[in-house]
């Protein structure tokens, strides 16, 4: 082993972009190929065809196709979910909106490397469930998501397009009808050079030859292998090579879904799937009937096809290395293949395998996981091959410099070879930002102004090294990203990806803070350096009428790495009001307002974000009966904490403290969100929480959904959960029981208490309930009858029993003025003085 220091500069733009969409290495540990593996992806070489598959959100794939199209037929298979999932909820802890949208995006990503397919998105806002495609279309823009769709066909050529829903009502929500819409209407589309011009100056126009709905589900029960117009293709099939069948590489895939709590178990034996045609030519039995996917597509093919079944008869799983002399002439060869699009993939699976069949490894570790522009960066550099084939690392250089790093040594078989090089980060380089949050978008839309990003699952790693090694006679270019690796004591060899951040950073204790009186409150700003020799002043910009003290705080000098924490006194506006307080540092005459946010779960790579450093100032008034509330987790939220700032003292009870002595001590106990669903101890619960309530206490029972319910027993009278919602946000609000308690005490609740609610109203509403439960409210999405049971309140014995499926979770957090005042009316039940008298 040798190594070299150096140093390099890299200059301000650091931007290669392919036109063929591919996903981004991550910062996660490195994957190599066994034996089986690489005889499927030499298999593989033999095919060149295309399907895409269309539908809404994270989830909405089909994995078992995916794995069967992708491992079986060994297709290029690609998964085109027009949102991230953003609006959806969160069982794995507190995140939603943009961040629950990073997580189910990396838990595409995560479930695409376990089916063999590829990932692709459209900038469409997931914005919460919608009834209506026409809602759909008017919040997202209709024109611009058809024009990701015909992107990502001209890009990704299909022969073959699938959607999961049905273009109509019998999809069941507006993003699915959508979904389907639109990959009809861009079928015909992506192959009209008038329709969105502009994208001819980077791809070609493309018609897929056939388009089908992937049915047989809610909509279409009765459907069989039998029925007109239907391919039926079994995904159940094993393969021997992976030692699964696609079904069970299929759970493992959908598994992945951990926010939206999708786990999956495998299965065995057949498993039919059926395709419904629409477009194209109408096929008899197989869903590639008629479509020529060998290199007889292309001119001259049936040479490559002679080298790749060559290639398959001679390659030893033991010796796989002894194939890496005809890859490296398949992949020369390929030079001359007239069809670029198929050149350019072909010679990448081949790239690939030759990476495989030499063991090699590429790796540059960065000595931290950030760094700020202008300063330096320590990489170690690992290379290192385990073959006998003569392999030379020619040099390297830091993407967008035109720099060399010479090397020019041999990697001996089993050796490593090491290398060491400091780098400037340039003054003006980007903050990794996520791409499609580096510009703020609309409510249905986000804002991406480069049209090569649109379609990528995630940014390019923020620093790479191109590779130029001579394997045998043939030159090779490798990409790899900076990481930054470490050992976990319990994990053990553990990634995350290497990013830029700004030189200092403010984080507030809060996202939003209540007041509900005119008392002042403390917020706690954590400053935190990412470069040595930090210093300024950290201010406030407050809306009129608040007021803090101090007005501002001077920084002593601050190394990398250190953290400073200062209180501020903030005094509330006299009257109810709604604001924001952004905190910044003034250093070296420039404003930094943004603070980091890190997303970390052991199924995904660690994700950061860079938003303003903003607080959500709310002065309410309102009135509170009660002090004590003990609190039972669910799917996760962060109500306990929005209790806690209109004062409240919430205790999260752990199993332990669920006897009805201890509950007695708490003016109300509420079950956290999908607390039915996620905790399965609730079923133990149940009595003594309903013993509780005759005792005179009084317990509120958040959303559930019907589906894995742990029991069945969760209400003192009938209760039955439906898929009834008001999705709507502004939908109009009529009282049934005007005078009912919860809405006369101790605050008046009026209808502009539900003015500028967030996303919706609720959901997951009862739809059956027994004649003991009063109804409060009833509202209803456009077109749609009254939906009257998202609050519902029964005296049992002593006390109170709520069902409350408004959406709670979302509007607290939000800062929300009129659903706090709502909701402490639930806890106040039984509290007003007069009833304790």
């Amino acid at each position: 082993m040798r190594n070299f220091t150096q140093s390099v500069h890299l200059p301000s733009l650091i931007c290669l972009l392919s036109i063929l969409i591919s996903g981004a290495v991550v910062a996660q540990k490195p994957k190599q190929a066994n034996g089986a593996e690489i005889k499927l992806a030499l298999k593989k070489l033999n095919v060149l065809c295309n399907v895409l598959y269309v539908a809404a959100h994270p989830d909405d794939e089909n994995t078992r196709l995916i794995a069967y199209l992708a491992n079986e037929r060994l297709v290029n298979t690609g998964y085109l979910s027009l949102t991230r999932g953003d609006g959806g909820q969160n069982l794995v802890g507190p995140e939603i909106r943009e961040q629950l949208g990073m997580i189910r995006t990396q838990e595409l990503l995560q479930a695409r490397r376990i089916d063999g397919g590829q990932q692709f998105f459209s900038r469409a806002n997931d914005f919460g469930y919608s009834k209506s495609f026409e809602e759909t279309f008017e919040i997202w823009g209709k024109d611009e998501i058809m024009s990701d769709a015909v992107w990502t066909i001209r890009n990704f050529r299909p022969d073959v397009i699938i959607t999961r829903f049905p273009p109509d009502k019998r999809a069941g929500h507006g993003h699915h009808t959508a979904s389907a819409m639109i990959a009809i209407e861009a079928f015909d589309l992506a192959a009209d050079p008038q329709a969105f011009s502009d994208q001819l100056k980077h791809v070609e126009v493309w018609q897929p030859e056939r388009l089908f709905i992937n049915t047989g589900r809610w909509w279409n029960k009765n459907i069989t292998k039998d029925t007109e117009g239907v391919v039926t293709v079994d995904v159940g099939k094993y393969n021997p090579l992976l030692g699964k069948s696609y079904t069970e590489v299929a759970a493992a895939s959908r598994s992945m879904h951990k926010s939206q709590g999708f786990g999956s178990t495998g299965s065995r034996g057949g498993s039919l799937e059926f395709l419904e045609i629409v477009k194209g030519s109408q096929p008899e039995n197989d869903l590639f009937e008629n479509i020529d996917f060998s290199w007889s597509r292309v001119e001259k093919g049936q040479a490559y096809e002679q080298m790749v079944n060559n290639l398959i008869k001679n390659f030893d799983p033991e010796n796989p290395a002894q194939s890496v002399p005809a890859l490296a002439n398949l992949y020369n060869s390929l030079e001359d293949l007239s069809d670029d699009f198929w050149r350019i993939k072909k010679q990448q699976e081949v790239k690939k395998l030759i990476k495989d069949c030499l063991g090699l490894y590429l790796e540059i570790r960065a000595d931290d996981y950030y760094a700020t522009p202008g300063s330096n960066v320590k990489l170690d550099i690992e290379m290192i091959t385990r073959a006998k084939t003569k392999v030379q690392v020619q040099n390297f250089k830091m993407v967008g410099t035109d720099d060399l790093v010479i090397i020019n040594k041999p990697l001996v078989d089993n050796t490593r070879l090491n290398h060491s090089l400091d780098i400037n980060i340039p003054e003006d380089f980007p903050l990794t930002v996520p791409y499609w949050l580096k510009d703020e978008g609309s409510y249905g839309l986000f804002n991406v102004g480069d049209q090569k990003l649109i379609g990528m699952p995630e940014n390019k790693p923020t620093l790479r090294a191109i590779f130029k090694l001579k394997v045998d006679k043939e030159a090779f270019d490798f990409e790899v990203p900076v990481v930054y690796k470490w050992n976990d004591p319990v994990a053990g060899e553990s990634y995350r990806p290497f990013i830029i951040v700004p030189p200092v950073s403010v984080n507030a204790s809060e996202g939003v803070m209540i007041f509900a009186d005119d008392k002042a409150k403390a917020v706690s700003l954590t400053v935190t350096a990412s470069a040595d020799s930090v210093e300024g002043h950290l201010k406030l910009d407050l809306p009129a009428g608040w007021k803090a003290s101090p007005e501002s705080y001077a920084l002593e000098p601050m190394k990398k790495g250190g953290e400073a924490i200062f209180d501020f006194k903030i005094f509330p506006s006299q009257a109810q009001s709604v604001g924001n307080l952004s905190a910044y540092v003034d250093y070296n005459g420039k404003r930094y307002g943004q603070s980091v946010k890190s997303i970390n779960y052991d199924h995904i790579p660690v994700q950061t974000l860079l938003p303003e450093s903003t607080v959500k100032l709310v002065k309410l008034n309102i009135t509170r009966y009660g002090e004590k509330i003990g609190y039972i987790d669910g799917a996760g939220d962060d109500i306990p904490n929005s209790l806690e700032q209109i004062g409240y003292e919430v205790d999260v009870l752990s199993d332990d403290d669920i006897s009805v002595p201890n509950l007695q001590k708490y003016d109300a106990v509420i079950l956290g969100v999908r607390a039915l669903n996620t905790n399965k101890r609730m079923k133990y619960y149940q009595d003594k929480l309903l013993s509780y309530v005759s005792g005179g206490g009084n317990l509120i029972v958040q959303y559930n959904t019907s589906f894995r319910l742990v029991t069945q027993d969760f209400a003192p009278y009938k209760l039955k959960i439906s898929r009834d919602r008001v999705a709507e946000e502004d939908a109009k609000v009529k009282f049934l029981n005007p005078g009912h308690e919860v809405l006369n005490t101790p605050n008046k609740i009026t209808l502009e208490d539900f003015d500028n609610w967030v996303q919706e109203r609720g959901l997951y509403f009862p739809n059956e309930w027994s004649s003991e439960y009063d109804q409060i409210l009833s509202w209803h999405d456009k077109g749609e009858d009254p939906k009257n049971g998202s609050l519902l309140i029964a005296k049992y014995g002593q006390g109170y029993y709520t069902y409350c499926a408004i959406s709670f979770f979302r509007q607290l957090p939000a800062g929300v003025p009129g659903a706090y005042r709502l909701f402490t009316n639930i806890i106040s039940l039984g509290k007003s003085p007069e009833k304790v008298k």
